[in-house]
This record gives structure tokens, sequence and C-alpha cells, in this order.
């Protein structure tokens, strides 16, 4: 398994991409599978960093993990970003687009599906993945020895 903490920054990039994309399409535009997606990516990251003696740098994680989760902001534009012309269409039928009506009101549950897809599930998957890494770094750090 070695071999798969020395690949290539293109090969990494287009796997990376592949995947996103089928969890995308996994869960049928709602990111749930990417937010999913964030743990496995912020343990590649940190196994990666001390696999390869990258000195470790924690700013080069948040980078990386910063990227995966633009990459799916730009997945969620690109599939909900036109739906945003809707709220000001009159002739939209809010009620019957097939989202939660959690808001009771169909334009006010529409903005906040809109806000969920395209804002909030990206920073979720940003914050898994770092979670994630931080969470692999305690298991792989030495712990501190506080009686000497």
């Amino acid at each position: 398994m070695h071999w798969l903490f020395n690949l290539g920054r293109t090969k990494l990039l287009f796997i990376y991409i592949i995947i996103d994309l089928f969890c995308v399409g996994l869960g049928m535009g709602v990111p749930v599978f990417c937010i999913l997606l964030g743990f496995p990516v912020g343990w590649y990251l940190t196994k990666r960093s001390y696999a390869s003696n990258l000195d470790k740098k924690y700013s080069r994680i948040f980078k990386y993990a910063l990227f995966s989760s633009a990459f799916t902001m730009l997945l969620m534009i690109l599939i909900w970003g036109s739906m945003i012309l809707m709220i000001w269409d009159p002739k939209a039928d809010l009620a019957n687009f097939g989202i939660p009506l959690i808001l009771y009101d169909p334009k006010l549950s529409f903005i906040g599906w809109l806000i969920l897809m395209i804002v909030i599930s990206p920073f979720l998957q940003l914050m898994s993945a770092i979670f994630t890494a931080f969470i692999t770094f305690m298991k792989i750090e030495e712990p501190i020895n506080l009686n000497s």
C-alpha cells in the first residue's frame, strides 16, 4: 500500500476528480457522499505527509483539503447555480420543486436549500477532512511524556 502514498500530484488530482464526480452522482446532486469523502481525504493527506517525509506541513494539508472542498463547491455551483434565478421568477413553482419545505414558506425553504447545497455542504466536507487529519495526527504522533 506504500505505492498509494507515492503517486504524483497529477494522478492524485485525476483520481480525486473521478471519485468526487462519482460521489456527486451517487447523491444525485446532493453532496452527502462528498461530505463523507472528506474523511478519507483527511486521512490520506496526513498519511501521505508522513510517508513521504514532507516535514508534516499542516498548511499543505489544509491547502489540499481546501482545494477538495472548492472543487465540490464548483460542482455544486454548476448543478444548483442555475436554480438561483428561480427565486425572482414569479411563475416558478417552488412548492413542488422537490425540496423539503422545512421553513414552511416555499421561497425561504428554496433559498435555504440552495445555501445548504452550494455553501454549507462543501464547508462540511472541508471540516470533515480537517477533523480526520487532526485525529490522524493525534494517532500518529508519539505521546508526550509529562514526567520528564
